[in-house]
């Protein structure tokens, strides 16, 4: 092949990937008819139900709103990191929007990776709890905006509001007044036994139920106002205590269950603390039987845990007007309870309890919005430690056991323990999780 055939076939490989470079970008950006189209790759949503109602129904009805097509990319949290941190690196961004957990948008916000939301303005007609507005600015920039919710709720038979200790009121406890606290839990569970006979308290202590859970981001706050940070400390101290003695009114049956739907439905207990998937089975069944009420407060604020999804815009996003349009779309009230409805998340938005029919859903999602919203709120966010999180949780549990189960000394205990969690933090470079952060 002669010198001018080789520059003409180089000349015609170059164009035909010019063209193919153009076609692509309109291909991705525009879409068919010159509608827009974005990508939006989220670790959240992936299992293949929740997938179906996502392809199926949500985004959709998006399209048909706006023209804007929507390429729903479902990612392990490993491979959403990979691909937008080589896209971001290389100055070539597809993805629009990206969901996520809050702390994979904490990890990119703090790359860089992130576009500082605030340039959009507000967001009309919905307002998001100020504990997740103040978790959603990160690094100096409105880094998400948040997207989803879950977390792990007091679950209360009707039947306990007869046996309430003098003080507290069923309103009390339904709105998570300052009078509703954990010494005010431990007086209305003695009541309850003492006028029965009866231990109606109940906890997931069994080996796969989510006791841990409570002990490291409901108690440990509450009382201490830290997960780790002051794990051997005099407040600690107090709190197992306190947790001795509440024990003392817990069913022992506890210790064998790994979640409280079917105790409540048995009326094995009349009080009960699980996660929100785990207690709505009792919830469905007997919705008129139970009300789900705020986590009590104690010497620090209302500890508890809350899992926050987000959605952001990578900083060099194409279409990023229309990537707005879709946080818009999916943070809507009456969008946000349709995703209830079919996942289970709870939504972000206060306006969205409003929304919700009557039934086993607004049940759930009304004491959790109370929870969210509660003024002295300590939000607990569970570290990211990868194989280590089963030491973590497991120190929580090994604590428990010796100081309330086999009743060792409590100072002891701690101190023996407290150097062993704080060294998983440091052998894995983790930062220490909300509130210690």
């Amino acid at each position: 092949m002669g010198a001018m055939s080789t520059k003409l076939l180089i000349g015609v490989i170059v164009a035909v990937l010019v063209i193919a470079g153009i076609a692509y970008y309109y291909y991705t950006t525009q879409g068919a008819g010159g509608a827009k189209s974005i990508i939006f790759a989220s670790t959240q949503l992936a299992p293949t139900k929740e997938r179906a109602f996502v392809e199926g129904q949500l985004l959709p009805g998006f399209t048909k709103e706006t023209g804007i097509k929507v390429e729903y990319v479902p990612m392990s949290y490993a491979d959403l990191y990979s691909r937008l941190s080589a896209e971001e690196e290389s100055g070539k961004v597809t993805i629009s929007v990206v969901g996520d957990l809050h702390g994979g948008l904490d990890l990119y916000a703090s790359k860089g990776y992130l576009t500082d939301l605030s340039k959009f303005g507000q967001l009309p007609g919905r307002t998001f709890p100020a504990v997740l507005e103040k978790y959603s600015h990160l690094h100096g920039i409105k880094a998400y905006v948040p997207w989803m919710t879950a977390t792990y709720v007091f679950v209360v038979n009707k039947e306990a509001f007869k046996y309430l200790p003098p003080g507290l009121t069923e309103q009390d406890v339904i709105q998570g007044s300052d009078k509703w606290t954990y010494d005010a839990l431990l007086a209305w569970a003695k009541n309850i036994y003492e006028k029965t006979g009866e231990k109606k308290l109940g906890f997931p202590v069994g080996p796969k139920g989510l006791w841990h859970r409570f002990l490291h981001g409901y108690l440990y706050p509450s009382f201490t106002g830290y997960q780790v940070k002051k794990f051997n400390s005099p407040e600690a101290v107090q709190m197992w205590k306190y947790l001795r003695e509440l024990w003392k009114y817990t069913n022992p049956a506890s210790t064998t269950w790994d979640a409280m739907a079917e105790p409540l439905l048995k009326g094995e207990v009349w009080l009960a603390w699980d996660h929100t998937a785990r207690i709505k089975d009792a919830i469905e069944q007997e919705p008129n039987q139970f009300v789900v009420v705020p986590v009590p407060r104690g010497p620090k604020g209302r500890g508890f845990i809350l899992v926050v999804a987000g959605l952001a815009i990578p900083k060099n996003a194409p279409n990023q007007d229309a990537a707005w349009k879709l946080i818009d779309y999916l943070t809507r009230p009456e969008v946000q309870v349709e995703v209830l409805k079919n996942t289970g998340f709870f939504p972000s938005v206060k306006e969205a309890a409003g929304k919700i029919p009557s039934g086993p859903l607004k049940v759930l999602a009304v004491g959790v919005t109370t929870q969210i919203n509660e003024p002295d709120a300590i939000l607990a966010m569970i570290p990211s430690l990868g194989s280590k999180g089963g030491e973590f949780t497991g120190t929580y549990r090994k604590a428990f056991e010796r100081i309330v189960l086999n009743g060792e000394d409590i100072q002891t205990v701690l101190n023996d323990l407290g150097p062993k969690l704080q060294k998983l933090f440091q052998e894995t470079g983790a930062p220490l999780p909300p509130p210690d952060a």
